[in-house]
C-alpha cells in the first residue's frame, strides 16, 4: 500500500443527475442482478432485531439514496445510474432501533433523485445532479414537495463547510447549460446567498467538487456530453473523451470564472474525493478516488473499465503544477471522512473495497499522515457500502465516534445496518440492526440526528 432531463410520457427518471430511460431487450445485466437489483415493494417495519448494543447516544435516521427502477426498461442498455429514487432509512434512539423504511421519491411535480439525501436547514432533502430539483422528505421519508429555492437544478455532491453552514455546489445541466457550470452557495438558512457561472469547453460530467478554506475546487475531466451516444438512443450519453483536456480548477470563493486557477492532470475521471485542504505552503492537497478510465467499453456502470484507487492531487497555485501520488493501489470507493474537516487538514477516512466482481467485501479506515490503513472484512457473503462517519457527543480525538453502513448479506437476501467504533475497525460492529429486507448496493446517505420530529439537521 502507498500512500440529465429527457421527458418522457408520464415521468421523468434520473441517472444520478439525468433522467432517461431505456430501450427494450431482456439480455443480462450486471447491474440489474444480485444485490444491484431494484427491491420490489415499499415496506414499513417497526420491530426490528438487533445484535449488540446500539450506543445511546445516537438519536436520530439513518437514511440512503438510490437507484430503484420499476419499469420495464432495457435490461441490456440499463445503466446503474437510471432509475426512481428510493430512500431506506432506520431510525435509532435511546439504545433501540425503532423502525425502518423505504421510500420512492416522487414529488407532485415528478422529480424523483436517486443520488444522496442530506439534512440541511431543518429539512431532509432527496438530491440529483444535472438539473434535478432536491425533493424534501418528511420524518418518515415521504416525498413532501421540491419547490427548493436554490436557482435551478442542483447536484448529487453539495460540501457543507462546517464553520458557515453553507452549501457549496457545482450544477451542470448538460440538456440546458451545455457551455457553462453553476457555482452556486446555499445560506444555513436553505437560500440561495451566490451564484457564478463558469464557461467549460465542453459538457463534462461533473459529479462532485470540493471546498478548502480560500477555494472551490472544480473537477473537470473527460468524461463528456456524446452526441453519437445520444443520437443512437443510449441510456446514459456520456462517454470517455480521449481530446478532453483532464484539469483541476481553483476559484477563489468570493472570485469568478476569469479567478479561475487551472492545472492539468493525468486522463481520469473520479466521483468521489474523501477531502481537500490547504497545506501551511499555501498548496491544496486533494485525496481523491481515481479511475483510470470510464464509460469507454462499459457503459452500463463505473467498474468495467478500470477498478478505482485513492490517489494525492497535491496542486501548486503558483506554478499551477501538480504532484499525483498513490495513497492506496487496492481498489475502493465512497470515500469520507470526519464532517467537521471537510475542506480542513484532517489523518483519518474510511472508503468500502470495491472488487473485480462488483462486491464490497470490506471497509478500509485510511491514516493519511501516517500513510498507512487497517480493515475490516466482512464475512463470505456478506459486502458493505458507503461508511458513514459519526463523532462521539464528547470526543476525544478525530476518529473518536462510529461507522455506520448497511452491509447485504447474501445467505439471507437481506441486509443489516452495522454500526462500527471508528477507533476498532477490526473489532467488527458493535451493533447490527437486522432488517427483513434487502437494501439494493445504491449511492449515498447520511446521518441526520434528530432535532425535532418535523425535521433534521446537518
Amino acid at each position: 500500500m502507498r500512500r440529465r432531463e429527457f421527458i418522457h410520457a408520464g415521468m421523468t427518471l434520473p441517472i444520478a443527475g439525468l433522467g432517461l430511460t431505456g430501450c427494450s431487450s431482456n439480455t443480462s445485466n450486471r447491474y440489474l442482478e444480485g444485490n444491484f437489483a431494484p427491491v420490489l415493494a415499499e415496506s414499513t417495519v417497526i420491530s426490528l432485531d438487533t445484535t449488540g448494543v446500539i450506543p445511546d447516544e445516537l438519536a436520530g435516521r439513518f437514511v440512503r439514496n438510490g437507484p430503484n427502477p420499476n419499469d420495464d426498461a432495457s435490461r441490456s442498455r440499463y445503466h446503474w445510474f437510471v432509475g426512481r429514487g428510493m430512500v431506506h432509512g432506520v431510525r435509532l434512539d435511546a439504545g433501540r432501533a425503532m423502525w425502518y423504511r423505504n421510500r420512492y421519491v416522487a414529488s407532485p411535480s415528478g422529480q424523483t433523485p436517486n443520488t444522496s439525501v442530506i439534512g440541511h436547514a431543518g429539512k431532509t432533502l432527496a438530491i440529483v445532479e444535472s438539473g434535478g430539483l432536491p425533493v424534501e422528505l418528511d420524518y418518515e421519508l415521504t416525498s413532501v414537495n421540491d419547490d427548493m429555492k436554490m436557482g435551478g437544478g442542483f447536484t448529487a455532491h453539495p460540501q457543507l463547510d462546517p464553520d458557515t453552514g453553507e452549501l457549496h455546489a457545482i450544477c451542470y445541466d448538460w440538456a440546458a447549460l451545455r457551455d457553462h457550470v453553476r457555482y452556486v452557495v446555499i445560506d444555513d438558512a436553505g437560500v440561495l446567498k451566490s451564484e457564478t457561472k463558469i464557461a467549460l469547453p465542453g459538457m463534462t460530467m461533473i459529479h462532485n467538487m470540493s471546498i478548502t478554506q480560500h477555494y472551490a475546487v472544480i473537477y473537470d475531466l473527460p468524461v463528456t456530453l456524446s452526441f453519437l451516444a445520444l443520437g443512437t438512443g443510449s441510456s446514459f450519453p456520456f462517454r470517455w473523451n480521449d481530446e478532453y483536456e483532464a484539469r483541476i480548477g481553483l476559484l477563489p470563493r468570493l472570485g469568478e470564472d476569469r479567478d479561475i486557477i487551472w492545472s492539468s492532470v493525468k486522463p481520469n475521471y473520479a466521483y468521489h474525493p474523501m477531502n481537500a485542504y490547504e497545506d501551511s505552503e499555501g498548496r491544496v492537497v486533494i485525496d481523491v478516488v481515481r479511475y483510470d478510465k470510464m464509460f469507454e467499453s462499459d457503459t452500463n456502470g463505473p467498474f468495467g473499465d478500470s477498478l478505482p484507487r485513492l490517489d494525492r492531487w497535491t496542486i501548486n497555485p503558483v506554478s499551477r503544477t501538480v504532484r499525483e501520488e498513490i495513497v492506496d493501489e487496492r481498489p475502493q470507493e465512497f470515500p469520507r471522512c470526519h464532517p467537521d474537516l471537510n475542506g480542513k487538514p484532517y489523518r483519518f477516512g474510511y472508503a468500502v473495497a470495491v472488487d473485480a466482481n462488483n462486491g464490497f467485501p470490506a471497509i478500509y479506515k485510511h491514516d493519511v499522515k501516517k500513510g498507512v490503513a487497517t480493515q475490516f472484512s466482512f464475512d463470505s457473503g456478506q459486502h458493505g457500502a458507503e461508511p458513514v462517519f459519526i463523532p462521539r457527543a464528547l470526543a476525544q480525538s478525530e476518529d473518536d465516534g462510529y461507522l455506520m453502513t448497511y452491509v447485504y448479506d447474501a445467505n439471507r437476501d437481506a441486509s443489516d445496518l452495522a454500526i462500527f467504533d471508528a477507533q476498532d475497525l477490526e473489532r467488527g460492529p458493535v451493533a447490527s440492526v437486522h432488517l427483513p429486507v434487502r437494501v439494493p448496493y445504491g449511492f449515498h446517505g447520511n446521518w441526520i440526528p434528530d432535532q425535532s420530529k418535523s425535521g433534521a439537521t446537518t
